[in-house]
């Protein structure tokens, strides 16, 4: 995540605290606070709605796809928690006017948007929710912010929505509401993507190889790890889904997806897709791209994570530094293009190819990499796709051995991933209990 992006989201959260403090003579302080927590779950949810749109622009300032969705995630809890401490500290103060009918009704739409909100956010991190049924139920996060919208605009507050702080907030209401539309009604079903059709369906070792040609126009121009999202217009495949892009660019803009059958959707996908069915393809997207500064690379696979640097090793130079990819398998006959990158290692010299089959090596570790390269830990570039726990054990062992941290490079190979799941299962029964 680039410091850019969250020093953004801090100061969007900073700018109105100025405008409440002013107000805390006049005010009950603690009521107050409520007040500036509504208004922070408003900003922070608009800002969340923003990066759901997939703007190129939004890589820039907040870094690769990958690492936007996990700040929309935390950005949707961060909302969540704000909610709380709204709900929770009395917001009510004196004398700032009657309740009529449209302050009820906006008081109502409040608690709507809360206990909504908090569905969702708990589908979201609940990730044994299948991703069909998880997208489903966040098509309606724009209706709850909606409402959320509303109870500001119309609930009884210190200041007017033409003062400064009431501007700043409803300003961002309209973001968080135009962005939710664009991406319900464009991005979302993908209205704005390249236009391509199956061109061959195979086998790459237990996974799934898709190659797709452009059916009208030049279709999209990758860069070697980048990934797309991907709509089939096959009976029963109406979601979008994110896959690596398994190649390198090539000149007739082909390109191909890598596909493991992990869940109900890629279990079902080999059997449905035939060479001619059309498909929608959106990017690309991600900035998991090779950083070499000149010296030797080490580019770490776990399964279907070699998809990226099949891409990367398609696209190696000649006079590339030395590379050693580690490729962590089940065995040979269940690797993914395990004949394309041995082929690339026979006629490339500085790419070194290391299989580690389970079973028969010993589990992969950082010294044992060491061990293995003609290099020292700290001058190499490192690079990892694969499950987060193996990442993190990797990362933490290679910073022993000398390598700094930022040369330690990733892709957040699970978009979707769960929080004290338990414990706010919990305090959601207790507050439906009440």
């Amino acid at each position: 995540m680039r410091p850019l992006g969250l020093l953004l989201v801090a100061a969007s959260l900073a700018v109105p605290i100025p405008w409440f403090a002013a107000l805390a003579g006049q005010h009950d302080p603690i009521a107050l606070l409520s007040q500036y927590f509504g208004s922070a779950a408003l900003i922070v949810m608009a800002i969340s709605q923003l990066l759901a749109t997939r703007f190129r622009v939004l890589e820039v300032i907040f870094g690769g796809l990958d690492r936007i969705y996990v700040l929309h995630k935390w950005l949707g809890i961060s909302a969540l928690a704000f909610i709380l401490l709204h709900d929770t500290i009395d917001a009510e103060m004196d004398g700032l006017g009657a309740e009529t009918l449209l302050v009820e009704v906006a008081e109502t739409f409040g608690e709507i948007s809360l206990y909504g909100i908090l569905a969702l956010v708990v589908i979201t991190i609940a990730t044994f929710v299948p991703y069909h049924l998880w997208r489903l139920t966040h098509r309606f996060i724009g209706g709850f912010y909606a409402a959320s919208a509303f109870h500001f605009a119309f609930i009884l507050k210190p200041f007017a929505l033409t003062d400064p702080a009431g501007l700043y907030v409803l300003a961002f209401c309209v973001i968080g509401i135009l962005s939710y539309l664009y991406t319900l009604l464009i991005s979302g079903r993908l209205a704005n993507a390249h236009n391509y059709v199956v061109d061959t369906v195979g086998r790459a070792g237990d996974a799934l190889a898709v190659t797709l040609a452009p059916a009208a126009g030049r279709g999209m121009r990758q860069a070697p790890g980048q990934f797309a999202f991907v709509k089939f217009a096959a009976p029963g495949f109406t979601e979008p889904h994110p896959f690596t892009i398994s190649q390198g660019p090539a000149d007739d803009r082909r390109i191909r997806f890598t596909i493991k059958p992990l869940g109900d959707f890629t279990d079902v996908l080999g059997p449905a897709l035939k060479p001619g069915i059309k498909a929608k393809v959106a990017g690309p997207y991600g900035r998991f791209q090779r950083k070499s500064g000149g010296g030797p690379e080490v580019w770490i696979a776990a399964g279907i994570g070699v998809t990226p640097f099949v891409a990367w090793a398609e696209a190696l130079e000649a006079n590339a530094p030395p590379v050693w990819l580690f490729y962590c398998i089940k065995s040979r006959e269940s690797a993914a293009h395990l004949d394309t990158l041995e082929a690339i290692a026979a006629a490339n010299d500085g790419f070194n190819l290391v299989l580690v089959e389970s079973g028969k090596a010993p589990r992969l570790t950082a010294a044992t990499i060491a061990q293995s390269i003609e290099a020292p830990v700290p001058e190499i570039s490192a690079a990892f796709c694969g499950p987060k726990p193996m990442r993190e054990t990797l990362q933490r062992d290679f910073q022993a051995l000398g390598l700094r941290r930022s040369r330690f490079h990733f892709e957040e190979f699970e978009i979707r991933s769960g929080i004290g799941l338990r414990l706010m299962l919990a305090w959601f029964l207790k507050r439906i209990r009440k």
